[in-house]
């Protein structure tokens, strides 16, 4: 890895103002043009980017639940490759507190560990508990968490056969006021349609999946600012969980399989209609790390713009979640430089020529 000494000298179009400009990093933040220093010019050309961010990843997670730190180390330096520089762990049964003390691996904000529903999600990934516990389980990932906690709203009841809320109404209620009360924001995993009003009107902060949108929720949510992480990348593997079901719950692979057929027009209803999104890979499952560049690309194809996907995996993010997005004197200096302007050409975010996080090149 390089550091340079001194300071550190970008010179390129600087994003999302688009002008050229030369940006100077010290101490790990972006500075003022020295008067007098030890320059180091790193860069003299390129697309210069806030660096990325994965706003749905769960570092410390893979299919049978938490991994050792090695492993963590490995799904961590995938994000960071691929330009995420920022993560919002969105749920980990793993406690990867340590990696804030290495400077040489993505910032995450933790959402804590899920908060599920008795034998109604994924072994060994969440809290399993009973609805009278809500409250008391919201309160303890409030504080193990970063401003954030994770509920599974909706999972397959074996019973019914199919996508149903995991969660009474009157219960989200107290248990969303409470996590307001502490400070922290709540999302929600949730697949199908029918647990989005209780938690829409319990004041959800966001939603993951949201493929179970209706048209008649999306002015709420957008005045609302109720944001929605779509995990385009991991939707692609909806046909296989239908397969997988079929047998023993045919109703829930057919609802499944809707969900997937019209996923694009939910979603870019959604956006049409004000709905913020961003851009998340569900990483740390089924899926591998190091996806945010797939993701941010997807997003062009529920009716973004390309800066406007940029914008979700990048600047826009980054302030969603409490950390300065534009590239200024005090802002951290974590940034990705391209070679063409990924507006305009979103395929070269697969092919990163520089990453500076913390103010030292860790790729490139």
């Amino acid at each position: 890895m390089t550091t340079g000494t001194g300071v550190l000298r970008l010179a390129g179009i600087v994003l999302p103002a688009g002008e050229r400009q030369d940006i100077h990093l010290s101490g790990g933040l972006v500075v003022d043009r020295p008067t007098a220093a030890d320059v180091t010019t790193i860069c003299a050309d390129g697309w210069i980017v806030p660096g990325l961010v994965d706003a749905h990843c769960h570092i410390g997670l893979d299919q049978r639940g938490a991994v050792d730190e090695a492993i963590q180390t490995e799904q961590a330096i995938a994000d960071r490759d691929a330009g995420a520089l920022l993560v919002r762990d969105a749920g980990s049964a793993a406690d990867t507190r340590w990696i804030d003390d290495r400077e040489d691996l993505p910032k995450i904000i933790r959402a804590g560990r899920h908060i599920a529903r008795s034998k109604r999600y994924i072994r060994n990934y969440g809290w399993e508990i009973e609805p009278d516990e809500l409250v008391a389980y919201v309160e303890q990932e409030a504080h193990r968490g970063d401003g954030w906690v994770k509920l599974v709203g909706d999972w397959i009841d074996r019973d019914a056969g199919d996508l149903t809320p995991c969660w009474p109404a009157e219960v989200l209620d107290a248990a969303i006021a409470r996590a307001h009360e502490l400070g922290a924001r709540v999302t929600a995993h949730v697949f199908g349609e029918h647990a989005l009003p209780d938690l829409l009107a319990a004041g959800i902060d966001c939603l993951e999946h949201g493929t179970g949108l209706l048209p008649e929720m999306l002015d709420e949510m957008a005045a609302r600012g109720v944001a929605v992480v779509p995990t385009l990348v991991q939707l692609e593997n909806f046909p296989m969980y239908a397969d997988q079901a079929e047998a023993k719950f045919p109703q829930y692979a057919a609802h499944m399989r809707d969900l997937f057929d019209r996923r694009h027009e939910t979603l870019q209803n959604a956006v049409e209609a004000g709905v913020p999104v961003y851009a998340g890979t569900d990483a740390g499952g089924v899926l591998g790390h190091g996806l945010v560049a797939a993701e941010i690309q997807a997003l062009t194809e529920i009716g973004m713009t390309g800066e406007e996907a940029l914008a979700a995996g990048s600047w826009a993010a980054r302030e969603w979640l409490g950390v300065p997005g534009v590239l200024e004197p005090g802002a951290p200096a974590d940034l990705v430089v391209y070679d063409e302007d990924p507006r305009a050409n979103p395929a070269v975010l697969d092919h990163p020529r520089l990453i500076v996080l913390r103010g030292r090149v860790v790729k490139g």
